[in-house]
């Protein structure tokens, strides 16, 4: 059985990293020409200003007064260039929106598990292709492109990143030390011969990365006082910025300035994912080149190259918008020629590239363009171009473009549907090899039906030899990565192991013949009907409401309701509380402190309750275990003391107070090993697990879903009460108070029993309740269902990974709390683990890969949260003393 558990859990991680090979690929190629116009271009230099997290409704709206908050912009939108909205894709994060600005590509997502602040591949970029850039603003961004850049022609000048304080009392002064490191910069220059004549030479890039807009919404949201006024300071240092370029080149007309942003944010002060209050972000650009006052949409990249000549980057899909040109036809036509080259070059180069590692009669090319469409759209263009007929050449080529981004798309994706099956097979299989031990070794289902031991058969097992020879020598010849090998062989022993057991399918399917069809539809019916409500609560909230609600007139269509009324009502009414969350707002959306106080009030209470009805049982509550509980009410208070003093702190704008910061993190370390000081009494431990996590998860806490785990809390208490009914309805145990009931460790699995219907209903409740810690509050596999507020407590300056970590812990607490009430044993030592281990299988096909990576890791970390549970319910450390028996 440890085999089976180990090669289920190895199982488990191909299938989860699977998604990133079939999806999660880099889309880049390398080895094409550059590619650029052959005609003079209008600018010598160009100067990127990007106001990171900047909405383009507030930008473009007037305020109260009827007045702009940026009159420098609006009037340059009036009177000298072009404007729009630039539209930016997910994930909205400020590494993937600058790549898209700067390199004209959307990056490759795997850069996120290095923090969007590394290049997971190397890519060309703006920056890269010009005689010399010099950028200034956050650590974050501005290294990724002097990393990639060949030679050291990309200069840097980035602050410490410790400013990067959403806590801090002006975030304003981040774009400040921008603009004044600039203004410092050009006047070194004039006493520096070498430097002034590099900032001379044409092809040269200035790029000012404006951080404070972004700092203040993410700490006061986009409605604030301080992230409109700082819309206000960053219009003035742009103003100031082109008035000193003007001079220092004696406004000679050939500088290009461009006005933008990498993302917007929510109302609520988030983004990351699709709303278009994250991807509608201005575009403002003027001088040189550029058009007079008109409103268009743009692809920036090829917009910068072209203007000042440099070749556009090689990875780069963008479209030149050649509507923002005040240029000739001809440079017009030339450009969008040379733009669609370029991106014809990637897509020649991939095609080569899949068909060189494919067999010849297994090749299949894109249809829509041929080699010889290629050649007579390029012919045709260059002819056009010859006679003057220049709109023309700029609808050919940007027909070309596209087919050449659909062909990109083909084969970057060419071996989706044969990685997709491989997996899908495998999952199967092994989802049938699960099921069919389980009914084997721990089922009466075939229980009576007539065994004929056959003897074994070489017939198989050389079957599938040969399958896995003939799998392995076809990925050879095509040289495979090795992960294909995996994930091509994988389901060649799984399905053995499957056929091995034909004789067990055929005494089940025998056994469920014998029961009655009415019943078989009935239990079918129930079954599909709960696996859909599952399923749609991934995409809709309120189903995990119906659900619940179901939940809570179930006892009463049972026997249930006739021997435990007492417990049937509280199941009822904490099922029925349970099920306003998921109708209530995503979580940060409207933060509320006086919630989070309340809820540390009502545990509070609730400790009050329980410690004085404890103390009254003198046979099971000792000093020690009450100065334990004392302790984490203490707790409960300090991190209310806490949670109100941050936010009181930072409304000042005086930044995370230390001793809070100090409090918070000694909560968070001592709450997974206090509980282990209370007494293992099934009552007393779930209690201390209760309120060590509740001190954590307030202080991660904004709003309502501090209320979340406690409410959840209760439905478990009343679940394991409501379970040992029902295990005493049916015979298999007698009923015994929880207060003289220990957790033990026990993982002897021959001594569980058979396995029955309801233990199907105790898994599907398991699994429902799973679902609900993750979604009853918000959606996790959206991005900007994160609320940065949420970990102020315990830090304020910038750290993706540290914060992401601390969020994570949030959303699994939940997790932990009704993982600790399956350890009861009622639960654990009557069923087995096994049944819901696999739950996840049907949501692999038709579902989101977000979803798909959700229930992947549920699966897995049910087994680390399962170990975790365990520790947390059935260890016990002394503060002092020799260890006492409590055993009845």
């Amino acid at each position: 059985m440890l085999l089976f558990f180990t090669l289920g859990l190895l199982i488990h991680f191909v299938f989860f990293a699977s998604i990133f090979d079939i999806y999660f690929t880099s889309p880049l190629v390398h080895g094409m020409t550059p590619q650029f116009t052959p005609l003079p271009p209008p600018a010598r230099r160009l100067v990127l200003f990007v106001a990171d997290g900047l909405r383009a409704d507030t930008l473009y709206e007037l305020d109260e007064n009827g007045t702009s908050r940026a009159p420098f912009i609006r009037n340059i939108i009036m009177h000298e260039g072009s404007w729009g909205i630039s539209h930016t894709r997910v994930p909205t994060e400020s590494r993937p929106g600058h790549v898209a600005l700067i390199a004209g590509f959307y990056e490759d997502v795997s850069a996120v598990a290095k923090g969007w602040k590394e290049n997971p591949v190397e890519f060309d970029s703006l920056f890269n292709e010009s005689k010399y850039t010099w950028s200034w603003g956050s650590p974050d961004i501005l290294p990724m492109f002097a990393k990639g850049a060949s030679g050291d022609h990309v200069y840097t000048y980035s602050y410490d990143a410790k400013r990067e304080d959403f806590g801090a009392q002006d975030a304003t002064k981040l774009d400040t030390w921008v603009f004044d490191n600039v203004k410092d910069f050009f006047r070194h220059a004039r006493n520096n011969q070498s430097l002034f004549s590099k900032i001379n030479e044409e092809k040269i890039v200035f790029f000012l990365h404006l951080l404070g807009i972004d700092t203040n919404g993410h700490a006061h949201r986009p409605s604030s006082r301080d992230y409109k006024d700082n819309i206000k300071k960053v219009d003035d240092g742009v103003k100031e910025i082109v008035s000193m370029f003007n001079h220092f080149y004696g406004n000679d007309g050939k500088t290009t300035f461009i006005f933008t942003s990498d993302h917007g944010m929510t109302d609520w002060g988030s983004h990351g994912a699709g709303h278009p209050s994250e991807t509608l972000t201005p575009l403002v650009t003027w001088g040189a080149g550029i058009n007079y006052p008109q409103r268009v949409s743009a692809d920036i990249a090829p917009l910068m190259t072209s203007l000042i000549g440099v070749p556009f980057p090689l990875n780069s899909v963008g479209i030149l918008p050649v509507d923002y040109l005040n240029n000739t036809d001809l440079f017009k036509a030339e450009s969008m020629f040379t733009n669609a080259v370029q991106i014809l070059e990637q897509f020649k180069v991939k095609m080569t590239q899949k068909k060189e590692v494919t067999l010849p009669f297994l090749f299949t090319p894109f249809k829509l363009l041929s080699d010889s469409k290629q050649f007579n759209i390029l012919r045709k263009a260059r002819s056009y171009i010859k006679h003057r007929k220049f709109d023309e050449v700029v609808s050919l080529c940007k027909e070309l473009i596209h087919l050449a981004l659909k062909g990109l798309s083909y084969y970057h994706t060419y071996d989706r549907f044969f990685l997709g099956i491989n997996v899908v097979i495998g999952f199967v299989g092994w989802i049938s090899y699960a099921s069919l031990l389980i009914i084997k070794s721990h089922s009466n289902l075939i229980k009576g039906v007539s065994k004929e031991v056959k003897k074994p058969s070489h017939l198989l097992p050389c079957s599938f030899v040969a399958i896995g020879i003939l799998v392995a020598f076809f990925l050879l010849i095509q040289a495979c990565p090795w992960t294909y090998y995996v994930y091509g062989l994988l389901p060649v022993p799984i399905w053995y192991a499957v056929l091995r057991e034909f004789q067990v399918v055929q005494d089940l399917v025998t056994s469920l013949l014998t029961y009655p069809l009415s019943h078989f539809v009935g239990y079918l019916l129930v079954f599909t009907l709960g696996i859909e409500v599952l399923v749609l609560s991934f995409f809709y909230r309120y189903m995990l409401t119906a659900g619940l609600t179901a939940f809570a007139v179930w006892p009463f269509l049972t026997r249930l309701w006739t021997r435990a009324k007492v417990t049937s009502l509280s199941w009822a009414f904490f099922s029925v509380l349970l099920a306003v969350f998921p109708l209530m707002p995503v979580v940060g959306r409207k933060p509320d402190i006086s919630l989070v106080m309340g809820a540390g009030l009502l545990v509070l209470l609730l400790s009050l309750c329980v410690v004085t009805s404890l103390m009254k049982r003198k046979d099971s509550f000792r000093k020690e275990e009450l100065l334990v509980h004392l302790l984490q009410v203490l707790s409960t208070v300090l991190s209310m003391y806490v949670v109100y003093s941050t936010q009181s702190s930072l409304l000042r704008k005086q930044g995370l107070p230390l001793m809070n910061q100090v409090i918070s993190w000694a909560t968070l370390a001592s709450s997974l090993f206090v509980p282990l000081l209370s007494s293992p009494a099934v009552f007393q431990r779930l209690f201390s697990i209760l309120l060590s996590l509740m001190s954590t998860y307030l202080l991660l806490s904004t709003g309502y879903e501090a209320v979340f785990p406690l409410v959840l809390s209760c439905l478990m208490f009343v679940w394991i009460n409501i379970e040992q009914e029902t295990l005493q309805q049916s015979g298999v145990c007698c009923k015994q108070k929880l207060t003289s009931i220990q957790f033990s460790y026990n993982t002897d699995i021959t001594q569980f029993r058979q396995l029955y219907l309801d233990d199907i209903r105790r898994a599907f409740f398991l699994v429902f309740f799973l679902v609900t810690a993750f979604f009853g509050t918000g959606n996790i596999a959206s991005i900007n269902s994160f609320d940065l507020a949420s970990v102020y407590c315990f830090l304020t300056v910038f750290s993706p990974f540290m914060m992401g970590a601390l969020m994570m812990w949030k959303i699994l607490i939940p997790f932990v709390l009704v993982m600790c009430a399956f350890e009861a044993p009622f639960f654990f030592l009557q069923h087995f683990f096994f049944l819901v281990k696999d739950y996840g299988s049907w949501l692999d096909i038709g579902t989101s890969i977000s979803h798909y990576v959700i229930v992947m890791s549920m699966t897995i970390f049910l087994v680390f949260l399962n170990g975790l549970a365990q520790l947390l319910t059935t260890k016990k450390l002394r503060l002092c003393g020799k260890p006492k028996s409590h055993f009845m």
